[in-house]
């Protein structure tokens, strides 16, 4: 739908002169190639952990959202230098054929948000959903500036409308673009406090301190933790180590850990008898 219809955008865009249908047109485009890498990175992520792979692929996802967000950051920037161009030097625009097209534009746009939306909402949809509402938006603004161009005949309508849904669409894929920046970088997770769950682990009763402490994404939601426990008693380490798992399931969502357990190693008494070991041979 979403490739099918740029044509259609792309067509009706030069005959009518408009930028606005023009650059949604080649933004639809951009789009249709977003949806085909989503839906081939949802593929990849389903596959199971391998010997080469022993997290799993989920990160082919991540891998999704952020090239959907770089590929938005260029769209968004020849909006903006088109755009500029028309307000420079204004063109004719043909409002009654923007006006039917963007129509039929927004219900395209409609229909396939509402199927992304019912999809979940991991990085890679998020990435793909996001060029759909950047359409929806480019739609909208679309039949905005054919409605002011038939009514008063002012054509500067169409450019300035155009970059408007530019600087929307930037706000959502710098976000888009930070967060799957974070993940591929083995950021905290944003929705987590690294320092909260350090507390929280050295709270628990019989651990003395936490040190090397990662917090990190092993896919667009999963999250894992690997920390160096220190513990008052070593024989007291099974019924710590269920703890934390309860602890940081039902407080933090976090169910991939790796805890390496410490303590400290008794001290011979120096009342102890030593008996000596005579040789074999002897």
């Amino acid at each position: 739908m979403t490739g099918g219809f740029a044509v259609v955008e792309a067509v009706g865009g030069w005959f009518a002169g408009s930028l606005a249908l023009l650059s949604d047109a080649g933004h639809m485009i951009t789009d249709a190639a977003a949806l085909g890498l989503a839906l081939f990175a949802d593929a990849v992520a389903r596959r199971p952990p391998s010997r080469r792979a022993s997290y799993g692929y989920g990160r082919a996802e991540v891998l999704a959202a952020f090239v959907n967000a770089i590929a938005m950051l260029a769209v968004v920037a020849l909006i903006a230098v088109e755009a500029v161009k028309r307000l420079l030097e204004p063109a004719p625009v043909a409002g009654g054929v923007v006006v039917a097209i963007a129509i039929a534009g927004l219900a395209v746009n409609l229909v396939t948000a509402w199927v992304l939306s019912r999809s979940g909402g991991s990085l890679n949809t998020r990435g793909a959903l996001l060029h759909v509402m950047g359409d929806l938006l480019g739609s909208l603004a679309a039949l905005i500036a054919g409605g002011i161009v038939m009514a008063t005949g002012w054509t500067p309508a169409d450019p300035i409308l155009s970059l408007a849904v530019a600087l929307l669409i930037l706000r959502s894929t710098w976000q888009l673009l930070k967060q799957s920046t974070g993940v591929l970088m083995e950021g905290v997770p944003t929705h987590l406090d690294y320092d909260a769950i350090g507390r929280s682990l050295a709270a628990l009763p019989g651990v003395v301190d936490v040190h090397d402490l990662h917090i990190w994404n092993m896919s667009s939601e999963g999250v894992a933790l690997s920390a160096h426990v220190s513990i008052a008693r070593g024989e007291e380490w099974l019924a710590l180590l269920a703890q934390a798992k309860r602890m940081l399931a039902a407080e933090y969502g976090i169910r991939h850990l790796a805890l390496q357990p410490t303590w400290p190693v008794p001290a011979a008494r120096e009342d102890r008898k030593v008996i000596p070991v005579r040789p074999a041979n002897s």
